[in-house]
């Protein structure tokens, strides 16, 4: 099955896929957190979506409170805190684990998948992406300490539009 068929649900409790989420686009594929150190990584998402969202390219956030309890909310309180406090306008998935006995379907796939440095293996933190080109391929891992635009995100990004 590839990438894009697995089932997902929306954030709105939606069943979704990432192929009728994003169509043909690339999607970086980011799990996220509302009490995080590095929740401010939200401003540079939502402005890779307004860069590149309209040229075939959308973020998909997957939040997580895996790491430390920083995604506690309900899924109304971590979609009214995307919305009001950083105009988050992608698609969010419902919260999901992405380690563990209980990992969603989607990152029991992308765990292998090897980061600039060679490593794959589990998700080390909130803001963790991954970056599938149009046909659900995984192209790129970065690490959650990695900017959203940093520019090895912005020139794979590139690559693939």
């Amino acid at each position: 099955m590839s990438l894009r068929d697995i089932p997902l649900r929306t954030l709105a409790d939606t069943p979704t896929t990432l192929a009728e989420l994003a169509g043909d686009k690339a999607v970086l594929l980011v799990n996220v957190a509302s009490k995080c150190g590095l929740t401010p990584q939200y401003t540079g998402l939502v402005k890779l979506q307004q860069q590149y969202g309209e040229r075939g390219f959308t973020v998909v956030g997957v939040p997580c409170n895996q790491f430390m309890g920083q995604e506690p909310g309900s899924a109304e309180e971590i979609q009214e805190f995307c919305s009001t406090t950083y105009g988050v306008d992608f698609p969010l998935l419902e919260k999901a684990d992405v380690n563990g006995t209980d990992r969603h379907p989607l990152y029991q796939e992308l765990a292998d998948t090897p980061d600039a440095d060679g490593q794959g293996g589990d998700v080390q933190w909130n803001f963790e992406k991954f970056l599938l080109d149009r046909d659900g391929a995984v192209v790129a891992r970065f690490r959650p300490r990695t900017e959203p635009e940093d520019p090895a995100v912005t020139s794979a990004i590139e690559k693939l539009l």
